[in-house]
């Protein structure tokens, strides 16, 4: 990077803790609420242009008016600087004219509590520009300055501009020559010398004491206490200011462009990262690469003795390369620069003696060239370049995702990783952040020892892990309530499988043409699901897989089919053809979410593959040594998928008042009824032909179907017949048979077999 020019070591406003007396990176800030004082400050008129003087105005009473929120930085104003196409007026209250910006007069005016004013001409900053003020508090000038940065949104459209304070003054202060640059703090956020009578004062005390300096003057317009948002050090949680120095940067302006189309190759999940980071670096020029402290990895450059020219070469590159290799970076500290560069190495003005730069790296810098070498290195063989995946918090956007970009993108001309996904933060129940001050921290063995390690990673899963995730005893209950039911249809199944039910799947699965209609149509839904369970994996969607994986098991499996199958399990031949369907289905959709499931709930899937039967494909020592499942392969039509979508609402609509039935004690099992079906002309036809399905559909003992020519009707009678001990089903053949009276015909038919 230094060798294709993008490293250089210049004077310009950074980030800088006081406390840690160190610079600090855009990614080590964190932002809070802070009240304080916002001040509105005279600069007085001396130098008009003639364009006030020429209004007949007396310009010692004519006053810019700036607004601050930051009162010590007002030793270190040097300029005024308004928007040049925003329009500016001359606010006349008593015998005193303040310029301002005319959209702010009101809200202005409103804070210093003035009532009684006029305004008289408008102005554009861009006509204003090149006006001189004077500066409240010492004897230099405060020249009016443009600047594309002011904005409308607070204030008075005239910016108070430090350069040494912040980076749009300093970029703005460039651009006009005779301003230059003073910075009157030192790197403990102290006042210098510089500041005249201020000296020695930390912020706080600064603040007050340049309010009341200002207000003795009479420069004090306004002051008014609000909450901002203001950076503090993330490591500290002191807050900060903004300090030119001598910093170690990387000029990121010279291959942005290669940056952002190695964005636009990168899978963003969720999407909006990608448009996050390009906001990003799209907005980043410099990146300070150096900081203060006493430990780290050294910025490995030297300087001339005599002129101070810094020293990077490929000889330089090496040679600390190679002691870094022998004996670590600390030997940066321990040994003189004669003992590692080269004697051949000499600056251009001839010394070859040096010193060493003490700054150390960035560590977002350090964490960012990661990738070199662990994928690119000889240490992990088995891995490859790019990485298939990078995962951090959404906070790293402006951290590691980003300063792995813009190293690789210099180092090698791509994005270091192919994927970057995100995720939120585990606070509690009501949203709050996690402290062992506030004690509603949970214990990851807390929850395994009483719901068990499932439950855990059952609630990872199940959450949409973009945004924050809450957890609580409350949550965790829910989830306890979800996974039984995903556990309970696996026992159901298990249950009708094996323990020497004797199910063999090598003999006993049948074909797919000897499969039911309802068999089939547990199988597409099964397809459906495994299409569904696989993108959200794919996806990272975990929630979207866990959610589709539930709702197969209760709705689509408990709900209706395996609801549907008992009849058929309990009461048919144990050989026959029919019942062998059901397990077959059965078997095939186990097997199948026992592997869909087990990323997520890793014990009682490899619990379900231990206990269910197994073909001679399948791996029976682990799940985890097996495929994920492949659709059944069997074609659904429209119409055929119609038809089920057309029964599976009438059977909804049928419980519905099943359960009225029940309620009013007209029933008590569904078996005690018979549903008559009081069609519409339009489905009369539809539930002609279900006719002989509809009855082991809806569970009931008898179905009648009549065209009523308006919509459709369900009602609920007493079934005929008497009740068959077997099966449970009302008929009237119970009784007629000498050998088993108290049998349906189909029970005493699969009794005798």
């Amino acid at each position: 990077m230094a060798k294709k020019g993008y490293m250089y070591k210049g004077l310009k406003p950074v980030y800088w803790c006081p406390d840690c007396n160190t610079a600090l990176a855009e990614a080590e800030i964190e932002y809070s609420n802070d009240p304080c004082y916002s001040i509105y400050v005279k600069f007085n008129v001396t130098d008009d242009k003639g364009i006030f003087s020429g209004m007949g105005l007396d310009l010692s009473k004519i006053y810019f008016v700036i607004w601050t929120t930051t009162t010590w930085t007002i030793p270190g104003n040097l300029a005024i600087c308004l928007g040049p196409e925003y329009n500016y007026t001359l606010v006349h209250v008593g015998d005193e004219y303040y310029v301002m910006a005319e959209e702010l007069v009101k809200t202005t005016m409103e804070t210093a509590g003035i009532t009684e004013y006029t305004t008289e001409g408008i102005f554009t900053g861009a006509e204003l520009e090149g006006m001189k003020t004077k500066h409240p508090l010492y004897d230099r000038p405060s020249p009016i300055i443009v600047g594309d940065h002011v904005t409308l949104e607070s204030g008075t459209g005239c910016v108070h501009t430090a350069p040494g304070y912040g980076v749009e003054d300093f970029e703005v202060c460039k651009k006009y020559d005779d301003i230059g640059i003073i910075v009157c703090v030192d790197s403990k956020g102290k006042q210098t010398a510089e500041a005249g009578e201020f000296e020695g004062m930390d912020t706080d005390q600064a603040n007050k004491a340049i309010a009341a300096k200002l207000t003795e003057v009479g420069a004090m317009l306004a002051t008014q206490k609000i909450v901002h948002q203001y950076p503090h050090c993330w490591r500290c949680n002191s807050p900060i200011i903004y300090r030119a120095t001598e910093q170690w940067f990387c000029s990121v302006n010279g291959f942005k462009d290669e940056a952002i189309k190695a964005i636009e190759s990168v899978k963003w999940i969720p999407d909006w990262g990608e448009d996050r980071i390009k906001g990003m670096v799209r907005d980043r020029s410099d990146w300070c690469i150096s900081r203060q402290r006493t430990w780290g990895v050294p910025i490995p450059v030297v300087y001339c003795k005599d002129c101070g020219k810094p020293i990077c070469t490929d000889e330089t590159i090496k040679a600390i390369a190679d002691l870094f290799r022998k004996e670590g970076s600390d030997a940066w500290w321990t040994k003189d620069p004669s003992e590692f560069i080269p004697s051949s190495v000499k600056c251009e003005c001839g010394c070859g003696e040096f010193t060493k730069e003490y700054d150390i790296m960035d560590v977002w810098f350090d964490s960012g060239v990661s990738h070199t070498s662990v994928m690119d290195g000889k240490d992990f063989p088995s891995l490859s370049w790019p990485a298939d995946l990078y995962l951090e918090g959404a906070d790293q956007y402006r951290g590691w995702f980003q300063s792995s970009l813009l190293t690789s993108v210099v180092y090698k001309g791509t994005a270091p990783y192919k994927a970057v996904c995100t995720h939120g933060w585990v606070v509690d129940g009501e949203g709050k952040a996690m402290h062992k001050s506030l004690g509603n921290g949970i214990d990851p063995s807390e929850i395994t020892d009483q719901y068990g390690a499932d439950i855990l990673r059952l609630w990872v899963a199940s959450s949409d892990y973009h945004s924050d995730i809450r957890i609580s005893k409350p949550i965790l209950s829910q989830l306890s309530d979800a996974y039984k039911k995903i556990r309970n249809t696996a026992r159901f199944i298990l249950g009708n499988l094996g323990n020497g039910k004797g199910f063999d799947p090598d003999k006993d699965c049948v074909s797919d043409d000897q499969l039911t209609e309802l068999d089939k149509w547990a199988l597409m839904r099964l397809d459906t699901l495994i299409d569904k369970v696989k993108e959200g994996y794919e996806a990272f969607d975990f929630h979207i897989a866990f959610h589709a994986i539930h709702n197969f098991c209760v709705i689509d499996m408990s709900n209706f089919y395996l609801d549907i199958i008992k009849d058929r399990l309990y009461c048919e031949k144990e050989d026959s053809v029919i019942r062998r369907a059901a397990q077959t289905a059965m078997y095939r959709i186990l097997s199948a979410v026992a592997r869909l499931a087990a990323p997520i709930i890793s014990f009682t899937a490899e619990e379900i593959w231990q206990f269910m039967p197994h073909s001679a494909n399948d791996d029976t020592e682990s799940v985890f040594l097996n495929q994920m499942p492949e659709k059944s392969g069997i074609e659904f039509s429209a119409e055929y998928v119609d038809k089920w979508d057309f029964i599976y609402g009438t059977r909804e609509a049928v419980n519905k008042v099943l359960e009225e039935a029940r309620n009013a004690k007209t029933i008590g099992k569904s078996l005690e009824a018979k549903i008559i079906i009081r069609s519409s002309d339009a489905d009369y036809d539809r539930y002609m032909a279900l006719a002989d399905h509809l009855k082991d559909i809806l569970i009931v003992s008898g179905v009648e179907v009549e065209k009523s020519g308006a919509e459709t009707v369900f009602e609920v009678a007493k079934a005929d017949g008497e009740k068959c001990e077997r099966c449970w089903c009302y008929s009237k053949y119970v009784g007629t048979n000498h050998d088993h009276p108290t049998l349906c015909e189909r029970c005493a038919i699969a009794v005798e077999a």
